[in-house]
Formats: structure tokens, sequence, C-alpha cells
């Protein structure tokens, strides 16, 4: 990949969007573990991570409609999977963060 601008897009895809999952994951651990204060801050993370992996979306989405095409690669592949992965992880670490709190 030539384009630094595309393989910061698609960096940034890659580490937040893990960065969202682990926090995710780590909320359903805390609410697990009864530390229902620590799961909320963890998903609220998990968030904001979300939200500059869309940001890096979003570069590669306007560059794309700018005519300026990306090739598409493994590695862009793979920062959309990481993307999609992080999205579905925090929507269910919602969910069972408040199962805990509905059985605590």
């Amino acid at each position: 990949m030539d384009d630094p601008r595309a393989l910061e897009a698609i960096m940034g895809l890659i580490i937040y969007g893990g960065n969202a999952r682990s926090d995710a994951m780590e909320a359903i651990a805390a609410a697990k573990s009864g530390k229902f204060a620590e799961a909320e801050e963890k998903i609220q993370s998990a968030e904001s991570a979300i939200v500059e992996a869309h940001r890096a979306q979003t570069d590669m989405l306007t560059e794309e409609a700018n005519g300026n095409h990306m090739e598409i690669t493994l590695l862009t592949v793979h920062s959309q999977d990481h993307l999609m992965t992080a999205i579905t992880v925090i929507d269910l670490a919602k969910e069972i963060v408040d199962l805990y709190k509905r059985i605590d």
C-alpha cells in the first residue's frame, strides 16, 4: 500500500476497533464481578473508541467518493472486520451487562 493516508485510516480502524472490542469484553468481566460502575465506564470507553474508528472509516469513504480509489488489500479487509466485530461485541456487551444487573 503506497498511500500513507490510506494506511493511516486502515491502522486507525484496526487500533480503535481492537480497543473498542477489548473495552467491551472488560465491561462484561466487570459486570460479572458485580462492578457495574466500572462496566459502564468500559462501555463508554468502547463507544468512544468506535467513534474514532468510524472517523477513520469516514476518511476512507470520503477519499473513495472523491475519486481517489483505494487498493483493496487483505489489510483493508482486516480493518473492516475489526470494526464490524467491535460493533457487534459492544452491542452484546451492553445486553450482557444489563442481564448481570438484573441478576444482581
